[in-house]
């Protein structure tokens, strides 16, 4: 009897490593490269620490029987910005290393080949050499600075691609273009495109208000900044509502003009 229940233990004891095991998931897109994972031994000085690798559910056929590994997406059927879901089993006694995850992330190549306005203010772009999923950060040159107005998907897949954006434009002559940023935080930017639009000027009479202010000429895009440089309201509209803020200074941006103000 103290024999079979040894015999027993034995079993539970090798059996352990795959019954209390830890599991790393790796999500993104094939973006044309392999993963590689540094493996140390488990904790007990026995064996390797990963012992089993799916890709997108399917058990991968890399040997994981060693110190490091490589994940070849040439044995799956995975084509360029195909979605990527990668689960490293592993003892729970100790962690394999990703050494590159970034691979599984898109990546902003872009080159825009032609970008410019149309007649009636529509930005229009045609790009190449896109790796990976991104989107287009739409941005307009107003108030002595570049102010995002919008996003339009990335198609992110190889080929030419051509994408299209309605600003809303200013008085005057106008300024876009378009960035992406990517899993490095680093933006890359297009060239610059312009136009003079037929937009009627925006004015505004004074500069002391109570209780809202009213634009001239119409509805304009405008920014409010309290006298530290807090941004306390942003809309579209031809009259603003002031009712709620203090007294003071503030600093009004409209149409493609600046005016510092007073609140009373």
């Amino acid at each position: 009897m103290k024999r079979f229940q040894y015999i027993i233990l034995i079993g539970l004891f090798l059996m352990s490593p795959l019954m209390h095991a830890g599991m790393i998931v790796l999500e993104g897109n094939y973006m044309g490269k392999n993963i590689f994972v540094k493996n140390p031994f488990g904790g007990a000085g026995v064996g390797f620490c990963a012992f089993e690798v799916t890709v997108n559910g399917r058990l991968s056929p890399d040997e994981v029987n060693q110190s490091a590994f490589e994940i070849d997406f040439a044995n799956h059927d995975v084509n360029l910005g195909d979605k990527i879901i990668i689960n490293i089993k592993h003892k729970d006694d100790c962690a394999p290393e990703v050494l590159n995850p970034e691979v599984l992330k898109p990546k902003s190549t872009f080159n825009v080949q032609k970008i410019s306005f149309t007649d009636d203010g529509v930005l229009e772009w045609t790009a190449n050499n896109e790796n990976g999923k991104l989107d287009y950060i739409v941005e307009q040159y107003r108030w002595n600075k570049w102010v995002k107005s919008g996003e339009v998907s990335g198609d992110g897949k190889p080929g030419t691609h051509q994408y299209a954006f309605k600003i809303t434009p200013h008085s005057g002559e106008n300024k876009a273009r378009v960035k992406q940023v990517d899993y490095t935080g680093k933006p890359r930017y297009s060239k610059t495109a312009s136009y003079k639009s037929s937009a009627p000027e925006v004015t505004l009479e004074g500069d002391k208000f109570k209780g809202s202010i009213e634009l001239n000429g119409g509805k304009s895009l405008y920014e409010l900044f309290d006298r530290y440089g807090t941004l306390v309201k942003r809309g579209y509209d031809q009259v603003i509502d002031i009712s709620n803020f203090e007294k003071g200074t503030y600093y009004l941006n409209y149409d493609n003009t600046v005016k510092s103000i007073q609140i009373k």
